[in-house]
């Protein structure tokens, strides 16, 4: 039958499948050992990230004609994907790094792209995006952030909240309104923001439900100055760009949702295999099975939705805003359910912090949230369908 050997297409290839194993031994070795302490301690989890850093996973999506390894869009995923397994906080360094330094790879010039993206490749600096702002959330047109023309230099005022990794990152792409009068939505324009550049602060570290090795700060701009070079793709193509860039980096915390997920469910079947009561090991229990046979159902067509969707980024494919949307919307869900029953698995061992479930399951919350709420993804799905 012709087209027979196209089953292999919904099978990882054997690069995938080793370079999982590679991130596997990373984790294992440099980041699963501390990421109780990080999340304890409410720290940078600098362990993982010497070792992504070492390990060329830091921002493995960075091209190789910038000092990057070029990893596919699924490679990215399942860096962060096994990352999350252990410390969804870890995970956020590489995902992060793709967030910030998309808009740059999809609008930025030549010259911006050869100034930024090589430091990140090799690890020397973490890129952060600032696109929210308190009172613009999900409605990111409404930002006030306001970047003025000064000859040949652009001065910023306002802030940026919610931004992962801040004060740790060097580099943040930030959008600012540059027409005031302008059209809403065609009056924005991307910026690379420098951590040193002249008033440029950091607001104190936000006291999170979880992910708390990853910093989360806002940013703060008082006159700050920069160079008109620093500019990403023309006046006004800010939102366009940073839109663009979402429909990408939303598979990211799809595959993050699934690792965190994966984590969960992993933990659950060792303890349930170990545990008894009633004379036999609980797994034994019908009822148990049911609850396994469901999160292991649903977390491998979370894993499957995230992969699809990884494949369209990779090919920039014109239904990516759907599958991007439906990818991150439905595995944070799930990751969600998943982590909530794993602790359940558990009982009372299960809310304590001597096991890891009470921290995956405050870890999931977020993937519902950041990058766009689960109700703006049904939004932008529903959208799309619309449009046709």
């Amino acid at each position: 039958m012709s087209g027979a050997n196209d089953f292999d297409l919904f099978r990882t290839s054997e690069f995938h499948e080793e370079l999982r194993a590679a991130v596997q031994e990373v984790v294992k070795d440099k980041i699963a050992p501390y990421a109780a302490a990080v999340d304890e301690e409410a720290r940078y989890p600098q362990e993982a990230h010497d070792a992504l850093v070492a390990s060329d996973f830091f921002a493995p999506h960075v091209p190789e004609e910038y000092d990057g390894v070029g990893a596919d869009a699924l490679a990215t995923c399942i860096v962060i994907e096994e990352v999350a397994r252990a410390d969804a906080s870890a995970s956020l360094i590489p995902a992060v790094n793709k967030l910030g330094s998309m808009p740059v790879i999809l609008g930025g010039s030549e010259a911006i792209k050869a100034t930024y993206l090589p430091p990140l490749a090799r690890g020397e600096a973490g890129f952060s995006y600032g696109l929210s702002e308190r009172e613009a959330g999900s409605d990111t047109a409404g930002m006030k952030c306001r970047a003025k023309a000064d000859g040949d230099h652009f001065v910023l005022n306002g802030q940026k909240s919610w931004i992962t990794n801040a004060g740790v990152s060097q580099y943040y792409t930030v959008l600012a309104v540059t027409d005031p009068d302008g059209p809403r939505g065609n009056n924005v324009t991307a910026f690379v923001v420098e951590k040193s550049d002249e008033g440029f602060t950091f607001g104190e570290k936000e006291r999170k439900l979880g992910i708390k090795g990853s910093p989360t700060r806002e940013l703060h701009f008082d006159n700050c100055r920069i160079p008109a070079d620093r500019m990403v793709g023309d006046p006004g193509e800010g939102l366009k760009i940073a839109l663009r860039t979402l429909d990408h980096t939303r598979v990211t915390i799809g595959a993050q949702a699934v690792g965190i997920a994966q984590g969960a469910l992993d933990h659950a079947l060792a303890y349930v295999k170990e545990r008894k009561q009633f004379g036999k090991h609980i797994a034994d229990f019908q009822g148990i099975q049911f609850m396994l046979a469901d999160m292991a159902m649903e977390l491998e067509a979370a894993r499957q939705m995230v992969y699809v969707a990884a494949a369209k980024s990779e090919r920039n494919d014109a239904d990516l805003s759907f599958f991007g949307a439906a990818a991150k919307c439905y595995a944070s869900d799930v990751a969600m359910r998943v982590t909530t029953d794993a602790v359940q698995l558990l009982g009372g061992a299960g809310y304590t912090r001597d096991f890891p479930l009470e921290r995956m399951m405050r870890d999931a919350k977020i993937t519902q949230i950041y990058e766009g709420t689960n109700q703006i993804q049904r939004i932008v799905m529903a959208r799309q369908l619309l449009k046709g």
